[in-house]
């Protein structure tokens, strides 16, 4: 369907990390600067969630589209094409004077990392061959996500500080230059497929609104509380979404998702296992996060500095993932690294109102970001792993949707376990302990991925591409044996 050319891979490695960098950075960099944003713009209490909210729901609602569109249209257009949107509306957002010019540059910039988001995996999984060569590559891919949303954080706290809240959205424009600069320098172009198929419009249609339904249900349980009617309403429409969408893609002639790859236990099991280990690790950042702040009274710069030992941590967790990888299977560092994960966020639990960040968060902190770096990036690589060049942006577009909703679940349903665990306290004992609660539970969330690896992910690399199967009726729901 495309040339064979892989360009210049290193290239192409570095022109995804700069793009993926950005797409992290910007989940978690406005946090900090919140306050500021909603005396500045003049921002009603209620709305001021959507500056954050809108960005995870068009972001979470358009990455399978954006995945088959790679397959179909040209990974490197589409990563061009998501970049170039992603930039001008991180600049329409640094330019805004009106609350809703701000959330609609949001949007903006989730649907312009929907499109690149799938593309840069696809594109990596085109340079490198299956192999080391590829699993040190999603290494670096992964390292650098998971750096972006950590020193998110501190860049969201120190930028509005020292620069201006408006600079945690043109922050952007620099790096998606780079990357730019990059494309053009070394990442190949693509021929078009001499038989164009059609995207698949009614699937697009209920993948979009179903996750975009079950995402906003779920992110507005903080002002409407899991019992209300309009969240059960939105969960309800959001479920019916979603099945027709599984009905319609196992008759589509050229589905947005071929049923077949969730045959592979590769695929399958990484997808649930991103889930689980995004929602805990997610929501350990938001409780972790709330913790200096509000019970040891850190200041916003200070507590994304505290974040630093983690994100070194994680770093390393990711070079002894990648060796551990290349030299035998994903399973090998999933396993470990999950368990890890989960003892320390156990540790973290153990915060105390009267604590401090040397005896309550460094330790936790150290351990916590080397289980999630031995997790991140093996994770990328068996969801890839088995995969033909073909579909490489549909099985991206899926991981990267699992890992959205993980994230926006698990940090929704937490957030409402620890704040019922408050009630109506106001005191830092009763703060403290609805915190605590939220990381036992997000400690267990890496416990269900450690199971989830040991008992779903074979023990063998899978050797053979799945081939595509999704052209007849009667083979459409087949896949690669694992």
């Amino acid at each position: 369907m495309y040339k064979n050319s892989r360009g210049r891979p290193g290239v192409v490695l570095a022109a995804v990390a700069v793009a993926q960098f950005a797409v992290a950075l910007d989940l978690s960099v406005v946090n900090v600067a919140l306050p500021a944003i909603r005396t500045a713009l003049k921002f009603a209490p209620l709305d001021l969630s959507w500056v954050v909210h809108v960005y995870a729901l068009t972001l979470g609602g358009f990455l399978l589209l954006g995945g088959r569109a790679c397959d179909l249209y040209g990974r490197r257009r589409l990563f061009v094409l998501g970049l170039v949107v992603f930039g001008l509306c991180s600049l329409a957002g640094g330019l805004a004077r009106a609350p809703w010019q701000l959330i609609a540059a949001r949007a903006g910039q989730g649907l312009g990392a929907a499109a690149a988001t799938p593309a840069t995996l696809a594109m990596l999984t085109t340079a490198f061959p299956e192999g080391p060569q590829r699993v040190r590559a999603l290494g670096v891919w992964s390292g650098v996500n998971a750096a972006g949303g950590a020193l998110g954080v501190l860049a969201g706290g120190l930028l509005t500080q020292y620069a201006g809240w408006r600079w945690v959205m043109l922050i952007n424009l620099p790096i998606v230059a780079v990357a730019l600069a990059l494309v053009r320098a070394g990442v190949p172009g693509e021929a078009r497929p001499a038989r164009r198929e059609r995207l698949d419009v009614l699937g697009a249609v209920l993948a979009t609104g179903g996750v975009g339904l079950l995402v906003t249900g779920v992110v507005r349980t903080d002002a409407q509380g899991w019992d209300s009617p309009a969240t059960w309403t939105m969960l309800v429409a959001a479920t019916t979404l979603l099945v027709a969408f599984v009905v319609t893609e196992s008759r589509a002639p050229s589905p947005l998702l071929r049923l077949g790859l969730l045959r592979s236990r590769w695929v399958a099991g990484a997808n649930v296992l991103v889930f689980f280990s995004t929602a805990g690790q997610f929501a350990a950042f938001y409780f972790v996060s709330l913790y200096m702040q509000q019970v040891l009274g850190m200041s916003a710069a200070a507590t994304g500095a505290a974040f630093l030992p983690f994100s070194a941590s994680l770093v390393a967790g990711g070079v002894v993932a990648t060796r551990v990888t290349a030299a035998r299977t994903p399973r090998a560092s999933l396993v470990p690294g999950a368990l890890l994960a989960a003892a320390g966020l156990a540790w973290f639990a153990c915060i105390s109102p009267d604590g401090g960040f040397l005896t309550d968060v460094l330790g936790p902190c150290v351990i916590t970001g080397i289980g999630v770096g031995l997790v991140i990036a093996p994770i990328v690589a068996a969801a890839t792993t088995g995969v033909g060049p073909h579909e490489s942006g549909m099985a991206s577009g899926l991981m990267n949707s699992s890992r959205q909703l993980g994230g926006c679940i698990g940090l929704a349903a937490l957030a409402t376990i620890a704040a019922h665990r408050t009630g109506t306290a106001t005191d830092p004992a009763a703060i403290n302990d609805g915190y605590s609660l939220g990381l036992v539970i997000a400690a267990a969330f890496f416990v269900l991925a450690a199971i989830v690896a040991i008992c779903v992910l074979p023990r063998r690399q899978a050797e053979t591409p799945a081939p595509q199967l999704a052209t007849t009726p009667e083979n459409r729901l087949e896949g690669t044996p694992s």
